[in-house]
């Protein structure tokens, strides 16, 4: 009887020794045979791994481009459309610039005046901010993006009739202006760039 049990322990103990926790014998034979199917398994799934990082990088990289790219445009939009508006109002501003220059001196301090001043200096303070700035037109020499020639002939703006404006450093509206041959230093020239008569 102890004979018996020595065997049959002898054979639990060979058993046993074969095998390891994961199933996988001492020899490195998983269950299923190949010896390294686990390591091919673990590379697959980190391909896979890579892949799918990959990607989620490029979606995250495309949004970020779609979002800056649809504030843009929905930037351009806005400026557009506050261009097309300010163009309207443009001639309220002319007029305003017009009436202001005519008036006669007997009124020039009277309170209708100065309240109309005061319009025209608020208009233009609007304008300001939003990005619209006045042409500087004369003794500037002729450009044809900024100017429009209506009459003359010459390099050098001698003569402005409509003052010009840029929205956000684009024309909006061209300077109608007459050009000539260039003036003597100091004669016909104004410092532009705002919308400051």
């Amino acid at each position: 009887m102890p004979e018996e049990l020595e065997r049959d322990d002898q054979r639990d103990t060979e058993e046993v020794g074969t095998t390891t926790m994961d199933g996988s014998d001492l020899h490195g034979a998983a269950p299923g045979g190949s010896p390294d199917g686990a390591g091919d398994e673990l590379a697959r799934a980190r391909d896979q791994a890579a892949d799918y990082e990959d990607r989620w990088k490029r979606a995250t990289a495309e949004f970020i481009n779609y979002k800056r790219r649809t504030e843009q445009e929905r930037g351009e939009l806005l400026r557009g459309a506050n261009g097309a508006l300010i163009l309207e109002l443009l001639p309220v501003l002319d007029d305003l610039e017009r009436a202001l220059a005519h008036v006669p001196a007997e009124q020039a301090e009277s309170e209708w005046v100065k309240g109309t001043r005061l319009v025209e200096r608020k208009f233009r303070t609007i304008l300001e901010r939003q990005g619209v700035t006045a042409i500087e037109a004369l003794g500037q020499p002729f450009d044809p993006a900024l100017h429009e020639a209506v009459g003359g002939s010459g390099a050098v703006v001698t003569q402005e009739y409509q003052r010009g404006y840029r929205l956000h450093g684009r024309t909006l509206r061209p300077a109608m202006v007459v050009v000539g041959e260039a003036a003597p230093a100091g004669v016909g020239t104004t410092s532009g760039g705002d919308l400051q008569a």
